[in-house]
């Protein structure tokens, strides 16, 4: 076997590794040290997030991945928050109403409490220079590597196996040079995430092993470690997974009406006695946890005070939990969508902060290349 096959298995073993039950122990108390290493030093720590704007956010986003965001920014740590405005495209033959989108998303994120002075905000099409970096990442990995990942073979088996484009089959590239731009060194995912940041450790590791390092005392980029979520899956208001494309989800900027509304066609059971089960009572149970996570209680709590009310009782507390909690951010987030001009300031000067950092990174790689002519 060829160095550069015996590279390819290893790589690939990584990958499958980076799921097993194993690394995900190890993985899980090396997210717990963070987590006391924050605490103790935040200013040791990037962090690397983001969402495609594929439609508006909802209470699966918040409470899944937002609002950690804000705590971890709140706690000191650097925040960059990505607008993957390019991956849209992986699987889509359009971008829709991607303006809208955007803006509704910087919306989002101020509404619930990122602060532009701490954290930035910016997007993959305004920044070249991290895309240029596509092409010496792509030299890293092979085609086979790809075609393996998790994240690329669960997204072609959503697309219903149409051909696969170039950039879904390259989207994980994409995703490492996102987090490897700004050498974030910490991103947050659930497990089912860790192929795709493991993949932007192999590459980090491979540039320093193939191009060598520009200082001798650091390779160009830092390998990133997982901050594991914690966060628990809601379900749809149909019980399957929330999903904007299944119109199951309360988005974010709904009125209080219109939640009401949702959460009243919410799929229960035909038990009146209310319990939190999640195995044995999943649809149930996801509206007890919801109503939870939005009035900061105990799920079991909730359900023991709800008792013998029945489904009707369960959405009615729901229902108050949601819009009392989501009250004072959809009322920020009205005057922000009202104020569009500074929405677009909040994302030029991020976009202006991501090239700088991007610029200087990419000087880096040229050097590192010896592709320095001038």
């Amino acid at each position: 076997m060829s160095t550069e096959q015996t590279a390819d298995a290893a790589a690939a073993d990584a990958l499958a590794e980076s799921t097993s039950d194993a690394s995900l122990e190890r993985t899980t108390r090396r997210s717990q040290q963070i987590e006391a290493e924050i605490d103790a030093d935040p200013s040791r720590f990037r962090v690397l997030t983001g969402d495609r704007p594929t439609g508006h956010l909802h209470l699966g986003h918040y409470f899944g991945t937002l609002a950690n965001r804000v705590a971890l920014q709140n706690r000191g740590v650097e925040t960059w928050v990505l607008i993957a405005d390019y991956q849209v495209i992986t699987d889509r033959d359009a971008v829709g109403e991607i303006e809208e989108r955007v803006l509704s998303l910087v919306a989002d994120y101020l509404a619930i409490g990122i602060d532009p002075e701490r954290s930035t905000v910016f997007s993959h099409s305004a920044v070249p220079a991290l895309n240029q970096l596509m092409l010496p990442f792509l030299s890293l990995v092979t085609d086979a590597e790809l075609r393996r990942n998790p994240t690329v073979k669960a997204e072609y088996e959503a697309s219903g196996g149409r051909p696969m484009s170039g950039l879904l089959l390259t989207y994980p590239v994409h995703q490492a040079a996102d987090i490897l731009f700004c050498k974030a060194n910490l991103v947050p995912v659930g497990k089912d995430q860790l192929p795709h940041l493991e993949q932007a450790r192999v590459i980090a590791r491979r540039f320093d092993e193939r191009y060598g390092r520009v200082q001798p005392d650091r390779p160009v980029f830092p390998a990133p470690e997982a901050l594991l979520s914690a966060a628990t899956l809601l379900l749809g208001t149909d019980g399957q997974k929330m999903s904007k494309s299944k119109g199951n989800t309360i988005e974010i900027g709904m009125d209080a009406d219109t939640t009401a509304k949702r959460l009243k066609k919410a799929v229960t059971d035909s038990d009146r006695h209310i319990t939190y089960d999640p195995a044995g009572r999943p649809e149930v149970s996801n509206l007890v946890l919801l109503a939870a996570l939005a009035s900061g209680r105990d799920p079991h709590e909730v359900a023991a005070e709800i008792g013998d009310g029945g489904g009707g009782a369960l959405k009615k507390a729901v229902t108050e939990a949601v819009n009392e909690h989501f009250a004072p951010i959809r009322a920020r987030r009205a005057e922000l969508l009202a104020e569009p001009g500074y929405l677009r300031q909040v994302l030029a000067e991020g976009n202006a902060r991501a090239n700088e950092v991007a610029a200087a990174t990419l000087a880096e790689v040229q050097r590192a290349l010896g592709m320095v002519y001038s």
